[in-house]
Formats: C-alpha cells, sequence, structure tokens
C-alpha cells in the first residue's frame, strides 16, 4: 500500500516503491484519504464532483501501471478526520504486508519543538504511520535535488540514507 496525495513527498514515494519494494505480480494498492463531508456538503456537491481527485489518482495509477506492467494497482479512497488513523486502520482492513508513506523535510524549529515536548508533541503523519501500523511500515523521503538518495525511516531505522 502506497499512500498518495497530490504533493511531491508522495510521488517520491511512489517512485521509491516501485523500483524498491514491489515485486513482480504485486498488488499495489494507492491510498488517499480525504476528509469527511458533513451532510450539507454532500448535497451541495451531489451534482458537482470534484474532477481534479479522480484525474490525479488516474494519473498516478497509469504511471504505476507504466513503470511496472507486472504488477495489479487499485486505488482505493477513504475518509477520515485524521490521516495517521485512517491510514493504519486501512492498511489493517486491506490485510497488506507494507505501507509506504511520503515524508516531508521539517524545519529546524519543528524538530526542537518535538525534542522539547518528547511524546507530548504531536508527530507528522508518517511518523504515526510507522510507529502504530500492524505492518511494516516505511516512511521516505527524497536525500535531496544535489546529493540524490532516499532517507528511510522505519521503527528500527531512523532517516536511514539509502544512496539509489
Amino acid at each position: 500500500m502506497i499512500v498518495v496525495d497530490s504533493s511531491t513527498h508522495a510521488k517520491n514515494a511512489v517512485q521509491w516503491a516501485l523500483t524498491h519494494t514491489v515485486q513482480n505480480q504485486d498488488l499495489v494498492i494507492l491510498l488517499h484519504v480525504t476528509k469527511p463531508c458533513n451532510k450539507v456538503e454532500q448535497s451541495i456537491k451531489r451534482g458537482v464532483t470534484n474532477s481534479k481527485i479522480p484525474e490525479f489518482l488516474t494519473r498516478m495509477k497509469s504511471l504505476c501501471q507504466l513503470k511496472r506492467p507486472e504488477v495489479c494497482v487499485e486505488v482505493v479512497v477513504v475518509e477520515g478526520k485524521e490521516k495517521g488513523p485512517a491510514i493504519v486502520e486501512a492498511a489493517k482492513s486491506q490485510e497488506v504486508a507494507q505501507v509506504v508513506v511520503g515524508q516531508k523535510k521539517r524545519s529546524v524549529t519543528w524538530r526542537l519543538m518535538v525534542t522539547w515536548a518528547g511524546n507530548r508533541a504531536a508527530a507528522g503523519v508518517a511518523e504515526y504511520c510507522v510507529q502504530n501500523a500492524s505492518c511494516m511500515a516505511i516512511a521516505v523521503r527524497r536525500k535531496s535535488k544535489k546529493v540524490g538518495g532516499y532517507l528511510i525511516t522505519t521503527k528500527r531505522q531512523k532517516d536511514f540514507w539509502l544512496l539509489a
């Protein structure tokens, strides 16, 4: 399962997963989490569909099929107030072996705040998934445009630099 949205972090995670973890004949699930709509919003949006989200998911699915035609690709959209718990629950219900989440670089201020606050600080979505998923969860972040490679975070390893 690869968590996708319109960010470059998610696109990097998809590219990394397709080249490093996906095997022939695997089933790749592209998971997109949306905020739940209330009844008023649903009645307003009933006649009007947001074409950007299906188009984005369709493009991501075709990219996966183009890079790895031997794998089966499915798109799953779930609603959740918070992304982290929604991803963990979707992974559990789909009984996936691995979750790949794109991770963005945090500012120095944010990292200092987390260090000072300890466990009381709110972790990001990727960190939440890595710590709480029942399956193997991997947070992927591109090292930099100049240096290349990826920083990989799992439960056992934090910011492991994979030059590939």
